[in-house]
């Protein structure tokens, strides 16, 4: 008679699994159907989870006596099945304390067995949720070797996949090195496809930012294992030829010396441009790989560039359809060759993709979306093209600020990326943004509670406000208040502080009405500058508010006493004036923005000229002046003797 068709519903096979009476062949066929139930099947993976299968294969498992082999095959291959390519998978088996019985097969007597449970340890490692491994304790590093050294390549290929996993520091990795795991590695080259390509992936781990380490990888034997690692770029596998590509590339990243040759770097570009067209997960890796080569490295752009890799990316965007990995890493490629160079920016708009990036400002998964801000950072780095006002326009600004309020906190810090660029928009269409809700949004951020969220939202506000017009100017002081301008001022984060005096500084700049904006709510702001500048230990902080001093001290008579209220040491106070500090700075930057400030106080146009003058000779400001005439930096020479010959309307005011 055929089987009854009951007798595989998952119902019925758990409960032949977790009955005591039925027998291990009854056990054995029940593991045997749940496998080739949920092989490839994620639908099917969930749906026996939350029915507690994996728990009950566990119990199988732990139960079964080691010289039961064929019972032992059929569990490890079921939890393997459960945790290939799948999370709740993984951490299915792993809260249901799958991970030791595993083990414990390594050590079986019988190969199918050890293979078995090898595999599905291999599949656990795939996955971030598996177990981190202590390579520091001597035990385990012994352990390690045992899997490095056995002659079953699904074991050498576990312990690659654990180095992968969890080798992190560089400790670590120099502990591996010692104890002879990377030349174990470099061996398993020689080996078979699955060996080669676990290899491939831990030696990248263990080289990965340690110099030390990179050094005994590529000087023994004259360069024997680099010479290895670059001839498995021609192999016929795909995904050899791109694990070997990004060993090199962490080679030459850790150890730019390395790799110098032209031809090599040219080759590793266009390998990776060719991998790009691979339909499977190399595709989808490849240009995570080439943005991991070029960033910041203005050479290697330009030899992408010449190889048509914009081109070449580009027409995988127009292809439209792409799955979330892939579209997310060609954003990011792009966003890497045009961070540089403006000929990548205009062959990248001359292609007309920016519609597939900004409708990737919209896209389900948060790391495209991401990616597609970035990218428009990068791009709107152009000048010319913000000079022309072609990225403040409301298909790009809509967009944008609606990602100001994203769940994802990544997104919100990419958007505001993109934004801090596009608002520095040289035309007078900042309106646009305003109207959009993006002052308001901006000013919301500016109170988070993150650090980088926080110091991020000013930047935008402060490049908003580069070369606004009087209406925009207001607009933005309205929404930011002079209470909260000055908080952010006196911000934690020194950065965060040097962004807010760099707003203020681009709020002051211009007419008189525009100074006046520091004077608000009983000057809140202009005293929240002297403060920082009294207590500042970080240059760029003193910069910028001894710029903003400067732009106040253009204003009128008002304004200038007001300036000098801030430099000068009050009565009965002793302390050294913190200007005569920024004059003698070794920071040439911070010597020319405090002379600055000292020129626009005594321009000999204002009435009070004079009298500042001499306020300044008795604090010792002049004398100090007077001691850079050869100031090594000539911006600030220029200033002083500028200075100084203001001064000769006044006659010596320092008697």
């Amino acid at each position: 008679m055929p089987t009854s068709a009951s007798t595989h519903r998952p119902e019925d096979l758990l409960v032949r699994l977790r009955s005591a009476n039925a027998d291990a062949d009854a056990k054995l066929k029940a593991l045997r159907e749940v496998k080739n139930q949920i092989i490839g099947n994620r639908t099917k993976k969930l749906s026996y989870i939350k029915l507690g299968a994996v728990p009950a294969v566990v119990s199988v498992l732990a139960a079964t006596a080691d010289d039961c082999s064929s019972v032992l095959v059929q569990s490890a291959a079921a939890l393997g099945s459960f945790a290939c390519g799948f999370e709740a998978g993984v951490q299915a088996v792993l809260r249901a304390g799958a991970f030791p019985h595993l083990l414990r097969l390594l050590s079986n007597s019988n190969g199918k067995v050890v293979d078995a449970g090898a595999r599905s340890l291999r599949m656990i490692y795939q996955s971030k949720l598996a177990p981190k491994y202590d390579f520091l304790q001597e035990k385990n590093m012994e352990f390690l070797l045992s899997l490095l050294n056995s002659e079953n390549e699904n074991v050498t290929g576990l312990g690659a996949s654990i180095i992968t996993h969890s080798c992190e520091t560089s400790a670590e990795q120099n502990a591996l090195c010692d104890a002879g795991v990377l030349k174990k590695l470099i061996g398993l080259l020689q080996g078979s496809l699955s060996q080669r390509d676990a290899s491939l992936e831990s030696i990248a781990t263990v080289i990965k930012s340690n110099r030390e380490v990179v050094s005994k990888f590529v000087g023994p034997e004259n360069g024997r294992a680099l010479s290895a690692v670059t001839e498995l770029t021609k192999d016929r596998y795909p995904r050899t030829r791109l694990l070997a590509c990004m060993c090199l590339i962490v080679v030459r990243n850790t150890s730019p010396g390395c790799l110098q040759d032209l031809a090599i770097r040219t080759k590793l570009i266009l390998i990776l441009l060719e991998l790009l067209d691979d339909p499977g997960q190399v595709g989808d890796e490849a240009s995570f790989a080439l943005s991991s080569l070029i960033a910041e490295k203005e050479d290697l752009q330009k030899l992408a560039f010449e190889a048509n890799a914009i081109d070449k990316l580009c027409n995988h965007l127009q292809k439209g359809s792409l799955q979330a990995k892939r579209f997310q890493g060609i954003l990011l490629a792009l966003a890497d060759l045009c961070s540089k160079l403006e000929n990548c920016r205009s062959r990248f708009l001359a292609l007309q993709v920016m519609n597939s990036v900004i409708d990737a400002l919209t896209h389900d998964s948060a790391e495209v979306r991401a990616a597609a801000c970035i990218c428009l950072r990068s791009v709107s780095r152009s000048v010319k093209n913000l000079s022309a006002g072609n990225f403040m326009n409301e298909t790009v600004v809509i967009p944008l600020v609606q990602l100001l309020s994203d769940t994802s906190t990544s997104v919100q810090f990419a958007a505001l990326g993109a934004i801090s660029n596009i608002v520095v928009d040289f035309t007078t269409r900042k309106s646009i943004f305003m109207q959009c809700g993006g002052v308001k949004q901006l000013v919301q951020l500016s109170k988070s509670m993150d650090p980088t969220i926080r110091l991020n939202s000013v930047w935008g506000l402060r490049n908003l406000m580069f070369l606004a017009d009087d209406r925009c100017k207001e607009g933005i002081f309205l929404e930011l208040t002079a209470s909260l301008l000055a908080s952010l001022i006196c911000d934690p984060e020194p950065s965060v502080q040097e962004q807010a005096l760099g707003l203020v500084c681009n709020l002051v700049d211009g007419c008189i009405n525009s100074v006046e904006y520091v004077f608000a709510e009983d000057s809140i702001i202009l005293q929240a500058v002297g403060k920082q500048l009294q207590s500042t230990l970080k240059a760029e902080v003193g910069i910028q508010g001894m710029y903003v001093l400067s732009n106040v001290a253009t204003g009128n008579e008002f304004h200038k006493e007001a300036v000098m209220h801030q430099l000068l040491p009050q009565a009965g106070n002793s302390t050294q004036p913190i200007i005569i500090k920024f004059l003698q700075s070794n920071d040439s930057r911070l010597r020319t923005a405090a002379v600055w400030t000292v020129l626009n106080l005594t321009f000999p146009g204002s009435l009070g000229a004079f009298g500042r003058f001499v306020k300044l000779c008795s604090a010792g400001i002049f004398s100090q002046i007077k001691n850079m005439a050869n100031d090594p930096c000539l911006d600030v020479k220029l200033r002083v003797r500028t200075v100084l010959g203001q001064s000769l309307t006044f006659g010596d005011g320092s008697t």
